[in-house]
């Protein structure tokens, strides 16, 4: 098995590509060990020390380490990895994966035609280009003009969060749905 690596904006992630499904739908995020009990892969990299956070996407898997180097910490977390998918067991087990794509959030009805646009702007164009990064950004709500996200994975505390945020996805929100003044973390 050969396990690619990729470095995202994010210094303290890693991205990482088995080369085979992760997750067949949805994503997961694991913040910390005791989230990760539904998830043998998550549960098996946090007994790797330094590893702070996990998330879980449909090919790759995000690793975000508490300190130290990554040359130190990348050999023991590619040999989780490879000894989780030699004992056969799922990356989640049952349904625990969240389907984010299901996600409602909140808004007024009034909204309802606004919202299925920005929806689908965030699904087609902003997902993808996140997922790059070893991340994943979802809906949360919208009030006001005020447009409102969910930042995940290598996303979530990146020094470039907020200038992807305000000068990528603010401005094409902007574009295309001129009811959008701005654009938050939620």
């Amino acid at each position: 098995m050969f396990i690619q690596t990729e470095a995202t904006p994010n210094p303290a992630t890693l991205k990482f590509l088995p080369g085979r499904e992760v997750l067949s739908s949805g994503t997961a995020e694991f913040r910390e060990a005791d989230d990760a009990v539904a998830s043998p892969l998550a549960q098996r990299l946090f007994g790797v020390p330094g590893v702070a956070g996990v998330f879980l996407g449909g090919d790759f898997i995000t690793v975000t380490k508490t300190g130290g180097e990554w040359q130190h910490l990348k050999p023991a977390v590619l040999g989780a990895i490879m000894e989780h998918y030699l004992s056969g067991a799922p990356a989640v087990a049952g349904a625990d994966a969240e389907a984010d794509a299901d996600e409602v959030g909140f808004f007024d009805a009034a909204d309802s035609e606004v919202v299925e646009t920005i929806k689908s702007l965030i699904e087609t164009r902003v997902r993808p280009a996140v997922a790059q990064d070893g991340g994943d950004i979802t809906f949360h709500g919208y009030r006001d003009g005020v447009v409102f996200l969910n930042m995940r994975g290598s996303c979530s505390g990146c020094p470039s969060s907020t200038a992807t945020l305000k000068n990528g996805i603010e401005n094409l929100l902007r574009h295309f749905v001129p009811e959008v003044r701005e654009v938050q973390s939620a």
